[in-house]
């Protein structure tokens, strides 16, 4: 579905003493999304997700490198190839002057979708999101969570293929995240590719089957979240001591509660979580099997 092969995106900078040089924001990434799958793209802040994300749905132009949809190129189909595409930014970027119902109509007129066509997507979109009620209220009354179901409505107005998720979550309180959740596992049962960057490694790892994890730019590794924790050890043994908190990773639990039970009180047994790979890849860096 989609191919990403070798890409670089370099932003010039100015350092200290005025000298001018390029700061590599994405370096050298090549993987693969498969269509109909729910894809997640994890990393520390300034890893290179959203810049990832703006090069695939045409914000940036790459470095280097190149991306395909279904065998294309982008760079040389751009304009079929965004009609194929959903946005949903990180940040809150509605018209506040237009009224929720008429946010969602300027964007079925930017994709130049028929009137008919129009007021039908638009009673489909309030009614699923559950924003029908509110479908007169100025976009600055909604609450947190109804901004970003808007934001999801608004992107799917023109039926996308794909769907872009940049954090989708961000700042809302845990009942509304899983409100989206549920909105965006309907959205892969009805056949949206979804590609989603986030900061909540529960969140990858409940909605997504297969996860990349950049850092620095580069990308450290891409799997399903069963996987990666298999692969660092599926038993977990938290060793609280005078230095603090450490990690120790088995491959069954046996073997986890002999080293826990000889360790001391302090030392407690659970599942291995994405949380553990993350933290392993990005921060310790003892890597995985």
């Amino acid at each position: 579905m989609i191919e990403i092969l070798n890409v670089m995106k370099k932003f010039k900078s100015v350092g200290k003493n005025g000298e001018k040089n390029f700061k590599t924001a994405v370096n050298d990434i090549t993987l693969s999304i498969e269509r109909n799958e729910i894809f997640g793209i994890l990393g520390p802040n300034g890893a290179g997700k959203t810049t990832m994300i703006k090069m695939l749905t045409g914000q940036l132009e790459p470095t280097s490198g190149q991306i395909f949809y279904d065998g294309k190129s982008f760079d040389k189909n751009k304009s079929e190839i965004k009609k194929m595409l959903g946005v949903v930014p990180q940040h809150i970027n509605f018209d506040r002057e237009l009224n929720v119902e008429e946010n969602l109509e300027l964007h079925g007129r930017l994709y130049g979708m028929e009137k008919s066509e129009r007021r039908s997507r638009i009673n489909e979109l309030l009614n699923y999101m559950e924003l029908s009620d509110c479908k007169n209220y100025n976009v600055g009354k909604l609450s947190g969570g109804m901004k970003r179901r808007l934001l999801i409505a608004r992107a799917l107005i023109h039926r996308p293929q794909i769907l872009f998720l940049d954090e989708p979550t961000v700042a809302l309180d845990p009942q509304v995240r899983r409100k989206i959740w549920n909105l965006i596992e309907d959205l892969s049962k009805d056949g949206v590719t979804i590609v989603l960057t986030t900061h909540y490694i529960e969140e990858a790892e409940s909605l997504c089957r297969r996860t990349a994890i950049i850092n620095g730019g580069k990308l450290t590794a891409t799997d399903t979240p069963k996987n990666f924790c298999d692969r660092l050890g599926r038993f977990t043994v938290d060793c609280e001591g005078t230095a603090g908190r450490s990690c120790k990773f088995f491959d069954d639990e046996d073997s986890a509660k002999n080293f826990a039970s000889a360790s001391g009180e302090n030392f407690k047994v659970r599942r291995t979580n994405l949380e553990d790979v993350f933290v392993e890849l990005t921060g310790r860096g003892s890597g995985l099997k």
